[in-house]
């Protein structure tokens, strides 16, 4: 048998990625099939897009464990799978006949499968890259972006000449064989090699000074909490803005149904932006620095459509400003936490904080809820920001904490 060079595998790993993070990234468009689904089973489309809710937690509980996953069956097998289950999830969708199903087959199967590729296949593309960690998440998780892009148009097309149950199965199909195939592209990442100057033993609570933290080890750091409330606050702060974009534009700022529905190019467009600006400049400036510059970013997006004049151009500034924040966080964030945590680990210490996204994607609409209305959750959004900044502007790395030096010189005594 021959043997692929190290070299080949990690070219061949980053394309499989980039193929099948577009198709996972299909999900995102799942908004046009919330009017048909409607007429179907005859229910409100507010019932029908909760489906998407249930979606977004699933995908962060299963980003969370994928690391597991992984570690035990390889990111091939468990690619593979995650294909097929994506693929057979939007087959029974097809056969859905109330909420309850839909729910199952869309909220917890398709959100579950993923989860569970997005995640592991970006964290391990990103290891074979240690020195363009955030290059390649802007090239992988920019391929994400533009699956819900170019998806838009294939699932349109299905649903305007084909009947739902056909466009569905139709996505299915298309969606398992690109996973699927990127799956066969992918190879496990070697571990980093790190030198150590102590032996390690498993009753430390910091690591040695290779910088490797075990998911255990991370959780006990308060840098853990405070990424971990910052990654909260954008994502809440994003998924928010965006998921009811058009309802601000028309109900808030007062446009037309055809000009608020514009902000959906925008948000599409500035998203995609964030991604690849912010993580090509990760590689250039402190990862830190870069979170806090999307943070003051978010912050003026919500802050002029708190004080701004209620005009088309104030509003489209505004989506701008937050759906490049949030795009760029989400592609910035897994190099920062391998910055902080190391790269061997980072699948399971960054799907951790990812239930950040999970939860963010709920909160706004749980705040909007009690408080009532856009304003009183902007100023909620708009705290949290600002928390969040300081968060950022005070944090410092584990290994210059005092803590993580004394256990280094605790270690080196024994």
């Amino acid at each position: 048998m021959i043997t692929i060079a190290s070299h080949q595998k990690k070219w061949l790993t980053l394309i499989g990625t980039v193929i099948a993070q577009f198709a996972l990234g299909s999900v995102y468009t799942w908004s046009l099939f919330n009017s048909p689904l409607a007429e179907k089973i005859n229910e409100p489309v507010s019932q029908i897009a909760f489906s998407f809710g249930i979606l977004s937690l699933a995908l962060a509980f299963a980003s969370s464990i994928s690391g597991k996953l992984q570690d035990r069956f390889g990111v091939k097998n468990v690619t593979i799978g995650a294909g097929v289950l994506l693929g057979a999830s939007l087959l029974l969708a097809s056969h859905a006949t109330n909420l309850i199903s839909l729910y199952i087959c869309i909220g917890l199967l398709v959100g579950f499968a993923d989860g569970t590729g997005y995640l592991m296949t970006l964290s391990n593309c990103v290891k074979y890259f240690p020195q363009h960690k955030g290059l390649v998440s802007a090239c992988a998780i920019g391929a994400y972006g533009l699956g819900s892009l170019g998806f838009k148009f294939i699932n349109m097309y299905l649903l305007t000449h084909f009947s739902l149950a056909q466009a569905f199965s139709a996505w299915g199909m298309i969606a398992m064989v690109m996973v699927i195939f990127g799956g066969l592209l992918m190879s496990d990442a070697p571990k980093q090699t790190v030198e150590t100057t102590a032996p390690t033993n498993k009753q430390h609570k910091l690591p040695t000074n290779s910088g490797e933290f075990t998911l255990s080890q991370t959780i006990r750091t308060p840098q853990f909490w405070m990424l971990a409330t910052v990654f909260l606050s954008i994502c809440m702060s994003g998924l928010y803005v965006i998921g009811v974009a058009k309802d601000i534009g028309e109900n808030y700022i007062h446009l037309s149904v055809t000009s608020a529905a514009t902000s959906v190019a925008v948000i599409a467009i500035a998203n995609l932006a964030g991604r690849l600006v912010l993580g090509v400049l990760s590689d250039k400036v402190e990862r830190i620095k870069v979170i806090s510059f999307a943070i003051l970013v978010s912050f003026a997006g919500v802050a002029s459509l708190i004080f701004g004049e209620p005009s088309s151009n104030v509003f489209y500034f505004a989506v701008a400003c937050i759906a490049f924040s949030f795009g760029g966080t989400i592609t910035v964030f897994p190099s920062l936490i391998s910055d902080f945590f190391g790269l061997n680990n980072l699948t399971k210490n960054y799907g951790v904080i990812y239930l950040g996204f999970g939860i963010g994607s709920i909160t706004g609409s749980i705040v909007a809820s009690i408080f009532g209305g856009f304003v009183p959750t902007f100023y909620v959004i708009m705290t949290l920001l600002t928390l969040s900044l300081v968060l950022t502007l005070l944090m410092k790395h584990p290994a210059k904490t005092k803590a993580y030096r004394q256990q280094l010189t605790t270690q080196q005594t024994i």
